[in-house]
């Protein structure tokens, strides 16, 4: 047996290594047989800007096809299958990850399938038609949902910040699916698929061994659209507009069974933040724990949010509200703050009224108890989720992308811990001014429209929708 030494916390610190061609390289070291490794790249729908609006949504569904070594999607799952592995790709609004969970002994195999899954897909013509088909599919169905979750998130995102960067849509409109092709996506890649911006992470792996795969598979490669350079990177900083989005939809004729949806209009109503690497991104976290909320069948104690504000001051006193959530999207230079109510038609303007009372309310007197709650409750989530080995995975990745380094997470607990009730005023008062307006997306409609938002992140950083492992 080999014993734990008191000096042996540093083997599971965060180490990053940076390559000879700016490729960054993160691990983590956890016990366990398994682990997780991946590829994050500093690219999404807010650098579609210059180009059609979905190419991200394409690069997300043609991932883990046909590459240069590996002939069919088919045969990287039996080429992951021997190590025990499975695989996954998502692109949120600024950043592109491609990930396996795989035996940890299969190490090389996988940075292989990785460099060549990321550098050289082969995007064949019958693929491309087929991922067509598959995002026609996803978008029909994204109007047909009863969850209104993905379409208010897209909807607060372009009121907020009109027409640039993270308010570009992340999902593919209908008129662009035959646009994309081969010639567009080589373009949008030779800019933006660049060691520069790229991180390849791991968790559950010896670092020394990690930096030997990236110097054998990744440096060096000449990628399949070529070494040329592409146009040039867009830098755009996140210009916050406000606005007002309305959509009307008639859900009559959908139903998950015998039973009707019933009638609701969900409404978002939100505020500019800020971004992640400000120091007012605590405060703004637990502001949004303290908010919390939910729907109104939601039962449990205080561990799941019951004496949040949402809660107390508005689904317990207005039984006519359905859900009542908050969120806070943050991302490298803004952020949102927002409040998610579905409620009956005929209430809605009572239901914006409500809601706004919250916002005003959030500038005014904190409590001692109910900030010490919500702090308690972030601490709580976050290290619950960095149990997690994926979890671990993406936030050493999202982290080291943005800031070449990682905050552990006793760190970030010994911050959550400083926020006083003067943190909280100061964060949200500038905002609540009436020279930077909220931004209200709303749908209405028969039978339960569609529309929502991203919850907030389990742990600190901003993320995609939970990895697949």
């Amino acid at each position: 047996a080999v014993f734990a030494a008191a000096e042996s916390r540093e083997r599971f610190e965060t180490r990053v290594t940076v390559l000879e061609n700016g490729l960054r390289v993160a691990s983590q070291n956890k016990f366990g047989q398994f682990c997780t490794v991946g590829i994050l790249v500093n690219s999404g729908s807010r650098h579609e800007a210059k180009y059609l609006s979905g190419i991200s949504h394409f690069l997300e569904k043609l991932a883990f096809s046909s590459t240069a070594q590996f002939g069919s999607k088919d045969e990287i799952l039996l080429t992951l299958e021997k190590h025990g592995g499975i695989c996954d790709c998502q692109a949120s609004r600024d950043t592109i990850m491609y990930a396996v969970s795989a035996d940890a002994r299969g190490l090389d195999t996988v940075v292989n399938l990785l460099a060549d899954v990321t550098l050289q897909p082969r995007l064949s013509d019958e693929e491309i038609e087929m991922t067509r088909m598959a995002i026609r599919f996803e978008l029909e169905d994204l109007n047909m949902r009863p969850d209104p979750e993905p379409l208010l998130t897209e909807m607060i995102h372009a009121a907020a910040f009109r027409d640039n960067t993270v308010g570009l849509n992340r999902f593919c409109p209908v008129e662009n699916t035959d646009k994309i092709n081969r010639d567009v996506l080589h373009s949008y890649l030779s800019s933006y698929y660049t060691p520069d911006r790229m991180v390849l992470a791991g968790v559950g792996i010896e670092h020394e061994h990690l930096v030997e795969c990236a110097r054998k598979y990744l440096l060096g490669v000449e990628p399949v659209w070529g070494s040329g350079q592409g146009r040039a990177v867009d830098r755009s900083v996140a210009q916050y507009t406000g606005g007002i989005i309305k959509v009307e939809k008639d859900m009559s004729d959908v139903s998950l069974g015998p039973t009707p949806i019933p009638e609701l209009t969900h409404i978002m109503i939100g505020l500019e933040s800020c971004s992640f690497l400000e120091d007012d991104f605590i405060p703004f976290a637990v502001l949004n724990m303290m908010m919390g909320g939910g729907g109104s069948f939601s039962a449990g104690g205080p561990g799941k949010g019951m004496f949040t504000r949402l809660y107390l001051n508005v689904l317990n006193r207005h039984h006519w509200m359905y859900n009542a959530t908050s969120y806070h999207h943050s991302y490298e230079d803004t952020g949102l703050l927002c409040i998610h109510a579905s409620a009956d038609p005929k209430q809605v303007r009572e239901m914006v009224e409500i809601i706004t009372r919250e916002f005003i309310l959030m500038a005014g007197a904190v409590g001692e108890v109910e900030l010490e709650r919500a702090k308690t409750q972030l601490k709580s989530m976050l290290m619950m989720n960095l149990e997690s080995r994926p979890v671990i995975f993406e936030d050493v990745g999202r982290q080291v992308l943005a800031t070449n380094t990682r905050k552990l997470p006793h760190e970030l607990c010994a911050l959550i811990s400083q926020v006083k009730p003067t943190d909280i005023k100061r964060v949200i008062c500038p905002r609540m001014s009436t020279s930077r307006p909220p931004s209200p997306a709303r749908t209405g409609g028969s039978r339960g429209s569609t529309a929502s938002s991203d919850r907030a992140a389990p742990h600190l950083l901003p993320h995609s929708k939970p990895l697949l492992f």
